[in-house]
């Protein structure tokens, strides 16, 4: 099976303070029953008031992250048997949080 994320940047969601309840209640939904499925992985959102840093292979930290490198929003990890099944998660997802979803794949690595 493959591994798949599921994805959106925090702009994406556009939400009043009355539907934000609403929605999170949908996707919490959404993620009980991948969870239920059997296909759930990981899940959850960048905490976007904490800085990104930089490891070095020295261990040296700094705040220069690579240029472009902008992660935010939420994600969703599930393992799937086909694409065509994470269209249809991706879908799910996109109507419980009322944004378009990106689709990646993850590479196969037999040591993961």
């Amino acid at each position: 099976m493959t591994k798949y994320l599921i994805s959106f940047p925090s702009e994406a969601m556009v939400l009043t303070e009355e539907e934000f309840p609403i929605v999170s209640a949908e996707a919490h939904a959404v993620i009980e029953d991948a969870k239920k499925a059997g296909v759930y992985v990981f899940g959850g959102g960048i905490d976007e008031e904490t800085d990104p840093v930089l490891v070095s292979a020295d261990g040296s930290v700094s705040t220069d992250i690579y240029p472009g490198s902008e992660l935010k929003g939420g994600f969703t990890v599930l393992e799937l048997p086909t694409r065509g099944d994470a269209v249809e998660w991706a879908r799910k997802i996109a109507v419980a949080c009322r944004c378009p979803q990106e689709l990646r794949e993850f590479m196969y690595d037999p040591q993961s």
